[in-house]
């Protein structure tokens, strides 16, 4: 039986979203899967959105093979309550796989089930997670880590990932396959955390520069300089400056090199291809100025990063 524990302000997609891959998944297998939806008080537990999901309490919770513990904006205060992490704690012990979605990483961390474990969680929540919990082996640019019986996935969406790699464990990678068509996702994400996508970082990208700046990933190769790039958006580079920041929030120099780095990346964790290959097709031309970008951004050298992907 999988369990779902949610909790007041929790974030809808991160139970609905692995609740829908084992309900998919155990009807492909044949095996139709019990889920039971679990919080502190039985009753209609309200999401962050508003939108309400029906929930059991926590003693109908006997026979759990799996918890999967949601994220959301009232994760903190639920990562302080007693019968949360009791109930947590108490399901470890009995041999049960714990996993969290998105934040909830904060209530199993927070009932001592990570201290020395690899984990990982929401990237906007790094800082804080890090400091809040040190003990942890945080590795912030992964889609999800396992680590023994405790699963720790990235923001929100992640969760599904989470889900379809605990059905392949369950069931068999063919099953995984089938669920992620059924749910038209990717059955296996390559790379890190998708929210680092450099466009979607960009504030307000789908203003006037959003052409641009699609063409200028997709030419990744050019110059790319302000002067270019001006040209390009018929303006003068004085002007062309000013708006660019106005609208995107940063310069053009960083919009490109945030762009390179997103683009090199996925190249370096999901291709074989020569670091010194990828550093010239994404413009950054030298191979030493690309692992100084991405020892800024990612904190680690392309080595590092490679080596972390295929190790996953």
């Amino acid at each position: 039986m999988i369990g779902v524990l949610i909790f007041p302000d929790f974030q809808l997609l991160d139970a609905s979203g692995p609740i829908s891959v084992f309900e998919i998944a155990g009807r492909l297998a044949g095996k139709p899967t019990s889920i039971r939806v679990l919080s502190e008080m039985p009753g209609a537990v309200r999401s962050s959105s508003g939108v309400e999901m029906l929930a059991r309490g926590l003693r109908s919770a006997s026979g759990l093979s799996t918890l999967i513990v949601a994220g959301g904006e009232g994760v903190i205060s639920a990562s302080k309550s007693a019968r949360y992490l009791a109930f947590v704690r108490t399901a470890a012990k009995r041999g049960v796989r714990i996993a969290s979605v998105c934040s909830g990483a904060y209530v199993i961390a927070e009932a001592g089930l990570l201290d020395g474990r690899r984990a990982t969680t929401h990237w906007r929540r790094t800082r804080h997670f890090l400091a809040t919990y040190p003990k942890v082996k945080l590795e912030s640019d992964r889609i999800f880590v396992r680590d023994g019986d405790i699963w720790t996935s990235a923001g929100i969406s992640a969760g599904i990932d989470l889900a379809l790699a605990m059905v392949a464990e369950d069931f068999g990678e063919e099953v995984s396959r089938q669920t992620a068509r059924q749910l038209v996702v990717y059955a296996r994400r390559s790379g890190g955390q998708s929210q680092f996508s450099s466009l979607l970082e960009l504030k307000a990208p789908t203003g006037r520069f959003a052409s641009l700046l699609t063409w200028a990933r997709e030419n990744l190769d050019a110059p790319l300089t302000v002067e270019h790039l001006a040209e390009k958006a018929g303006m003068s580079s004085r002007h062309f400056t000013r708006a660019f920041v106005a609208e995107t929030g940063t310069t053009p120099f960083k919009a490109v090199e945030r762009l390179r780095l997103e683009v090199a990346r996925q190249q370096v964790q999901s291709s074989s291809e020569a670091i010194e290959r990828v550093a010239h097709s994404t413009g950054f031309r030298d191979p030493e100025r690309m692992r100084r970008a991405f020892i800024r951004a990612f904190g680690q050298p392309p080595q590092s990063l490679r080596r972390a992907a295929r190790a996953s």
